[in-house]
């Protein structure tokens, strides 16, 4: 258990460094381009110390097409519709509404693998999340005109990314090996990222300028530990307990913000946004 806690609080971390080292990329590069990059990055350096570090890992074949399956959905169509969202709705819906992926992995969790699900958990998950989303949002400047199917964008991100552990913890019960479970999704979602991109702009290849592909390929990096961190996490422990821990990774970007971007000012909103996270996060933790 105590595994499992100290590597959901590291996937919040690299997911919200991820984040803040995604908006320097963005500053010369494109969202789905930046997907072609970031992605692919870390599958091409977890293949190169595949050697070293699944040496010794044995092969279930039985649980490939879990992994398979979803990897086609995380981190690729996650990231597709998270890019469709912001275009659609702008950051602020699509980050709100994004918040609401924990309460779907919960959900998920005990109905799927009748995972107990105690008060304490309950309102410590309700109140981070809370924290949470009052932390990511910001005044809308221009939402400009958005039609309601729209809506389902954001929702289906949320879904995919809150379905993911519970599935992934079915998967890991046949095949008990994070480090495979993520090197078998990222090759899969590698494929869906540059055949996007193939389509889109006619080679797999990113043109763009050299601080931008070094930008993202640290995001990708970082998600990719996030993605391990993870998998490691739920490995270890129930998902009533990983998904809510994880959920506070807005906290590190705002951190990582202020320090590193410099547009971040501690405001009130912030002050309670983060005493409500830490707070769910205690009551998780009791629970």
């Amino acid at each position: 258990m105590t595994a499992a806690i100290i590597y959901a609080f590291a996937s919040a971390f690299f997911l919200g460094a991820g984040v803040v080292l995604a908006q320097l990329g963005l500053r010369t590069v494109e969202p789905l381009s930046g997907a072609a990059i970031s992605v692919p990055t870390f599958t091409l350096l977890f293949l190169l110390l595949s050697p070293l570090v699944l040496q010794g890992e044995p092969v279930v074949w039985r649980a490939l097409p879990v992994f398979m399956a979803i990897g086609l959905f995380f981190p690729a169509a996650l990231t597709l519709l998270t890019f469709a969202s912001n275009r659609a709705l702008g950051p602020v819906i699509t980050s709100t509404i994004g918040n609401l992926a924990p309460l779907f992995s919960v959900t998920v969790a005990v109905a799927l693998l009748q995972e107990p699900l105690h008060p304490p958990q309950l309102l410590g998950l309700v109140i981070a999340v809370a924290g949470a989303a009052i932390i990511t949002v910001t005044r809308p400047r221009d939402l400009g005109h958005w039609r309601s199917w729209a809506l389902l964008l954001p929702l289906c991100s949320a879904l995919v990314r809150g379905a993911t552990p519970p599935i992934m913890k079915l998967g890991l019960e046949i095949w008990p090996s994070p480090l495979w479970a993520c090197l078998i999704g990222y090759v899969m979602s590698s494929l869906v990222v540059l055949t996007v991109q193939r389509i889109r702009k006619g080679s797999f290849m990113v043109q763009a300028p050299r601080a931008g592909r070094f930008w993202f390929a640290m995001t990708g990096i970082s998600n990719g530990l996030s993605a391990l961190s993870l998998f490691i996490a739920i490995r270890n422990g129930p998902i009533t307990l990983v998904a809510p821990l994880a959920a506070i990774y807005p906290l590190v970007t705002v951190a990582l913000s202020a320090m590193l971007l410099k547009h971040i000012e501690i405001t009130a909103r912030i002050v309670v946004g983060t005493a409500l996270t830490v707070l769910g996060v205690a009551l998780v933790l009791i629970g």
